[in-house]
């Protein structure tokens, strides 16, 4: 397990969730969504490889970046912390060399 803080922020914990290796990249929805305030989102990687994870806000802002390393293929999980964020609509983006894609998450107070 690999414990990181963000600028002052809560722990994050990124674990990986099992050793079988994925064909392709997906990012799933996360769970659960509309949620208050925690959330876990996960996503699987075909290829070992830089890994970005970022939330965004509604103008497309970067709120946090929840991954930014090399990450071996598998299926990975993080929780992600919204108690310090306003309700409202946000984005979380996967970004890796050869791929992207990003989802809606909702939070609500």
């Amino acid at each position: 397990m690999i414990i990181k803080t963000t600028t002052g922020g809560n722990p994050i914990g990124i674990r990986q969730i099992s050793k079988i290796v994925p064909k392709d990249y997906v990012l799933f929805q996360n769970y659960p969504n509309p949620f208050n305030p925690k959330t876990i989102i996960k996503y699987q990687l075909g290829i070992t490889g830089k890994v970005k994870l970022v939330i965004y806000d509604l103008l497309g802002k970067e709120i946090t970046k929840l991954v930014n390393e090399k990450q071996t293929a598998g299926n990975y999980q993080i929780e992600w912390d919204g108690s310090k964020y306003a309700s409202g609509v946000y984005f979380y983006k996967l970004e890796t060399e050869s791929f992207s894609t990003t989802k809606k998450m909702v939070l609500l107070k």
